[in-house]
């Protein structure tokens, strides 16, 4: 199988996952606009639309192969701060505490992913 099927195949994969998911906030505004209020994020309606949106476009370029360590670094930048501010596990208690951490830590391998992503596009430009 040739290699380069493989990485567009993650890149797409991965991508797909965030635009999939800031397309479906929409159809969940009011209770995710609440939830942000609830953590203490500035302007939660607007924040989540923005962010919202940034999700699909990141996602749409990584799909793509379009300014991809641009578009990972902003996608890392997204997933580390989203789910340090929505998934304030230490502060859960203990029987919330195990499903938040699972959640955290499927981001940090998204996150692994998309490094790989991101080394991938590099390596193969120069």
């Amino acid at each position: 199988m040739d290699v380069s099927v493989l990485f567009i195949t993650g890149r797409v994969l991965l991508g797909g996952l965030y635009v999939i998911g800031g397309v479906r906030h929409f159809g969940e505004l009011d209770s995710l606009t609440e939830a942000c209020r609830a953590r203490g994020v500035p302007a939660p309606r607007l924040s989540l639309i923005l962010a919202s949106l940034f999700q699909i476009v990141a996602g749409l370029m990584l799909m793509l192969g379009i300014l991809i360590p641009w578009a990972v670094l902003g996608l890392v930048a997204f997933t580390l701060v989203s789910s340090v501010v929505m998934l304030d596990f230490w502060n859960k208690p203990a029987e919330a505490r195990g499903g938040m951490l699972n959640v955290w830590f499927s981001n940090l391998a998204l996150i692994g992913g998309l490094l790989i992503a991101a080394a991938q596009s590099l390596a193969a430009s120069v």
